[in-house]
């Protein structure tokens, strides 16, 4: 084959993926659907809605585990059954710190992937280094804006370091996303950092209570997941690319 059939082979080989990429993300959404079908206000507590909240995490490990193999196993799958975990424990306010346990080790599973050679390293444009300090910043702001809230829980005495940690992780998370020059990848971490904030100002009552508070929590955490889950899924798709034209 002569350069344009490789490069329109090449072409069509990755708009093929695309679309099977897409076909395998369809039960993720419907399974988000679904959550949101069955969710109100006034859903009590139970194993159901914990199943049902968890299932959309879940299947998109499945899909990050089909395509990626068990390289993503201590990457990004194993932080989306992480984040499974968590999802289930929120349902319950007296597992919140477990919850929030499961999500600070998910964030540092997805730190160690940002780090891995799947996200080959790009030279950062002075645009993107202005995000790190600002990232952190805006989690160390945050985490002090939020702190007198926090201190005035009954188990302030846990929860004042374990909040601070977890900002830290996920503010670590988001800066590292920053490396991999991934859009979705970037995109996904930053929707995930909204939809604790988000989270965690109706937790600590930092705001009146939200008429759509979960729905703005629950829509900006799915597309989190699902945009870290493609970004993953294209990272080792691109490195395979760059492989065999360096073949080539």
């Amino acid at each position: 084959m002569d350069i344009l059939e490789t490069d329109a082979y090449d072409r069509r080989q990755r708009r093929n993926m695309s679309c099977a990429l897409l076909f395998s993300l369809l039960p993720f959404f419907l399974a988000t659907g679904l959550y949101f079908y069955l969710w109100t206000p006034d859903t009590p507590a139970s194993i159901t809605l914990a199943g049902v909240k968890s299932a959309p995490t879940l299947l998109l490990a499945a899909v990050v585990l089909s395509w990626n193999g068990g390289q993503s196993v201590l990457g990004v799958m194993g932080g989306l059954l992480l984040s499974a975990v968590g999802d289930c424990c929120l349902v319950w306010p007296e597992l919140f710190l477990h919850g929030m346990g499961a999500f600070a080790v998910a964030h540092l599973l997805y730190s160690l992937t940002f780090l891995s050679s799947r996200y080959a390293a790009h030279s950062s444009s002075s645009w993107t280094r202005i995000l790190y300090p600002i990232l952190f910043l805006a989690g160390g702001g945050f985490y002090i804006y939020i702190y007198p809230f926090v201190q005035k829980t009954p188990n302030s005495d846990i929860l004042i370091p374990a909040v601070g940690v977890y900002v830290a992780l996920i503010s670590l998370m988001g800066a590292l996303a920053i490396r991999t020059c991934q859009t979705v990848t970037l995109l996904g971490s930053l929707s995930f950092m909204v939809s604790d904030m988000s989270l965690a100002m109706q937790i600590f009552k930092v705001t009146a209570p939200m008429e759509h508070g979960n729905t703005i929590v629950m829509v900006t955490y799915y597309l989190a997941q699902l945009l870290i889950a493609v970004g993953d899924v294209k990272a080792v798709e691109n490195k395979d690319d760059f492989a065999k034209w360096k073949r080539s």
